[in-house]
């Protein structure tokens, strides 16, 4: 594959036309100034009366066709119906108009041919212009025609004007620019729409004990254990200690629950008779709606619950039972705790659960997505590539999708959405995808909506109350290698309402206090994380239109925590870039002490000694030097969002074969042959890590052992040290030994040997316990 040049993959600064320009009678209102505007004649076909039969029956089958141009809209149709209703709106782009003329007809449905009943006719140079926050035009009462222009009976109430995506009436119309749509599911797929995360919750339950179990086999000690199912997720306690039919465990079990909470919490007490046998002693069922809601660290009342022999589904009649075992828990809901379903390093959203607890905003997000531009063909219709774009934009708990615009490679949505800030340091997250589901891909077994790129910008990197108008690349990871399938055109502005709060901001932990105060363990997080991406997905999947879970988890980085050598490899590189200052502050000193540049050696002694004599001046000196570099670096400050970079990511140098195993599922499909040679790979870089921990191990053991006697000589050579050390120390005042010690640090190299220095050669010399190593 060619690799494509470097500036290609680059942001684009642009300079878009928004709002409508200067005219201040073309200018949208205030809620779509981040966008261009788009021209729509609107046709609103409300109802019609007194319609002629036109059957034998003399009753008729109403619709009505919208025509302009090569353009053709219906109506549904009503059976036997003379006075029908249908308030359906009808939406032609401006750009597109092909015709000086509307014409809208009344037809009669017919098995055969549709009977003309009649039109009417509009000048396109007469109809009216609404600009929001104008009221709706009324809609008024045409009598129809016939074909000669003659009066016929019949009337049809109507309302047509020019507007523009700012008015009300556009995300539900029919849009002639998705005239080969049809169908009321393929529509609603195609349409714009806000969608809300669900209100997820972390469902701690604190098993404690069960009283009175009765175990099938009473001549054995029961090995009790607990097992809990909550929807999809399932849990279980280690094997209570405590054998008896008295078991203890006081062990918490971690879930997360949505609301509105559809499926009871199951719980069953097992006893774990052979290695793969279980019996289960007890059960029940506590539905989450009755269970307590916390806010803080405080403990909640613990309940005991009966266990039924099997649990009482809804309806039916529960016996009465005179002896029961019993359970006793601490079950609550943790309203204190952010339930994280992002990756933690692109957080849209870091509020805790419990509404109460939230802070104010701090500010407001606005997005215009305007258009995209290069899309590459996505899939194959009528013998040639053909794209059907829509975008979905997270931030926080509020997902946007907009329309989707049919068969084009440079789509224009010009649709502007709004989010309201909580925290400068979250992520926005903007995906371009094909949709693959306008004709009839819904069923089971349809095609999935492929991914054309994302786009991320922080917040924090943001200036407040400036416009940021880029063209961003959509850059795809696939088998064969970095890809850009296009560009989108974005504008975005963060508005601040507080600076003052905005800055306090920074002062706050990043997650709610109880992140701090009970954390959870990593791996509690990672299955946590997990379930929660699984119920935002299948509940977005739920709504109508669907938010697909392919469109969710793409959105959500699912898949970021999968081994990647490419990934690894970034982020070595990523370390040994931070740790290149470092580096570099060394070499320097080491040409300061090597009298490379007599000058600046002589200044370096000069400032030693001014700092020896005055150590009161060290720290306001660093200080100021921090700050004299971030006054000079804000010449160069970023003046755009940062973007994908395929040279930090190490896409553009990927082998292969690591694409190939970064594309493998888990667990693995390849052959035994490639995964063995993985699996070597793997084994030889594991090798190396493993002897750069021993070499850390055994410096620091060399360092216990100065003291621990292993060597008996080198710890008594460095106790007479320490203690000749001490007196010395005592007796000089500490200015004269700091100065003797940085003359001879930064002595002429004619007195250098190149030799290594006595210390190191002591230190070298300790022992390890790398000779107790098997």
């Amino acid at each position: 594959m060619m690799r494509p040049p470097p500036e290609d993959f680059a942001l684009k600064e642009t300079n878009p036309h928004l709002g409508g320009g200067k005219v201040s009678g073309d200018k949208l209102t205030s809620t779509y100034d981040l966008v261009e505007q788009m021209q729509y004649l609107y046709v609103r076909v409300v109802k019609a009366k007194d319609l002629p039969g036109k059957d034998v029956t003399g009753s008729c089958d109403p619709y009505v066709e919208v025509k302009l141009g090569n353009y053709l809209g219906k109506t549904r149709f009503f059976e036997k119906k003379t006075n029908p209703e249908w308030n359906q709106v009808f939406a032609f782009s401006k750009d597109r108009l092909q015709a000086s003329v509307l014409e809208v007809t009344v037809k009669d449905k017919d098995v055969v041919k549709d009977d003309f009943i009649g039109k009417v006719f509009f000048d396109l140079n007469e109809i009216p212009k609404r600009v929001p926050p104008d009221s709706p035009l009324a809609p008024q009462w045409y009598r129809l025609e016939d074909r000669q222009g003659n009066k016929v009976k019949g009337e049809l109430m109507l309302a047509v004007w020019m507007g523009t995506q700012a008015d009300e009436a556009f995300p539900e119309a029919w849009h002639s620019d998705a005239a080969v749509v049809s169908g009321a599911d393929a529509l609603a797929n195609i349409r714009s729409k806000v969608y809300l995360s669900p209100k997820l919750w972390y469902l701690r339950v604190n098993v404690i004990e069960a009283q009175d179990l009765q175990p099938g086999d009473k001549g054995r000690y029961p090995e009790v254990f607990v097992k809990a199912i909550l929807g999809n997720q399932a849990l279980r306690t280690r094997i209570s200690p405590a054998r008896g039919i008295n078991p203890m465990w006081n062990e918490d079990l971690m879930f997360v629950a949505a609301e509105p909470f559809e499926e009871p919490l199951i719980l069953s007490v097992e006893d774990r008779v052979a290695p793969n046998k279980d019996e289960v002693l007890g059960k029940c069922a506590i539905p989450l709606q009755y269970v307590d809601r916390r806010l803080d660290h405080k403990p909640v009342n613990s309940r005991w619950y009966n266990l039924e022999k099997h649990v009482i589904v809804e309806g039916e009649k529960k016996k009465e039972t005179k002896f029961a075992s019993r359970i006793h828990m601490r079950i609550c809901l943790e309203g204190g705790y952010h339930v994280l379903d992002e990756s933690t390093h692109y957080s849209s959203d870091l509020r805790p659960t419990a509404k109460q607890l939230w802070k104010s905003s701090i500010g407001v997000l606005e997005l215009g997505i305007l258009n995209a531009h290069g899309l590459m063909p996505m899939k194959t219709k009528d013998g040639r590539g053909t794209t059907d774009a829509y975008c979905v934009a997270k931030f926080g708990q509020k997902w946007v999708r907009t329309r989707t615009i049919i068969d084009s490679f440079a789509p224009k949505w010009n649709e502007q959405y709004t989010w309201e800030v909580f925290d400068p340091c979250t992520v926005i997250t903007i995906g371009v995808f094909d949709n693959c589901h306008l004709h009839g891909g819904d069923k089971a077994g349809g095609g999935k909506d492929s991914k054309i790129g994302k786009v991320r910008i922080r917040l924090s990197t943001l200036e407040t109350d400036r416009v940021y108008t880029h063209s961003y690349p959509l850059l795809v990871l696939l088998p064969n290698g970095v890809k850009k399938m296009g560009e989108i055109h974005l504008a975005v502005r963060f508005t601040c309402s507080s600076l003052l709060n905005m800055m306090h901001m920074y002062t706050h932990p990043l997650l709610p206090k109880m992140h701090y105060l009970h954390p959870l363990t990593v791996t509690q997080l990672d299955s946590l994380r997990h379930q929660a991406t699984q119920i935002v997905s299948m509940r977005l999947g739920r709504a109508e239109p669907p938010l697909r879970k392919e469109v969710v988890e793409y959105m959500l980085d699912v898949g970021s925590h999968m081994w990647s050598m490419r990934r690894s490899k970034a982020n070595f590189f990523r370390i040994m870039n931070v740790l290149g200052g470092l580096i570099a502050v060394g070499k320097w000193f080491d040409q300061i002490c090597n009298w490379k540049n007599p000058i600046t050696t002589v200044l370096i002694h000069i400032l030693f000694i001014i700092l020896v004599l005055y150590p009161e001046l060290i720290l306001p000196t660093i200080f100021l030097y921090l700050f004299l570099i971030g006054v000079w670096y804000y010449r160069w400050r970023p003046r755009h969002p940062p973007h994908m970079d395929t040279r930090l990511s190490h896409a553009d140098s990927a082998h292969p074969d690591e694409l190939d195993e970064e594309f493998d599922t888990f667990p693995t499909s390849r052959p035994s042959d490639i995964v063995r040679m993985r699996y070597d790979r793997l084994r030889s870089i594991a090798g190396r890590i493993q002897t750069v921990v021993g070499d850390l191990a055994t410096q620091g053991e060399r360092l216990q052992s100065l003291l621990s006697w292993r060597d008996p000589r080198a710890t008594a050579l460095f106790v007479i040290f320490c203690l000749v050390a001490a007196i010395v120390l005592y007796v000089t005042p500490f200015q004269v030994v700091a100065l003797l010690a940085g003359f001879y640090i930064l002595r002429h190299p004619r007195f250098r040997h190149k030799l290594p220095s006595v210390p190191l050669n002591f230190f070298r010399r300790l022992p390890a316990r790398t000779d107790s190593m098997l």
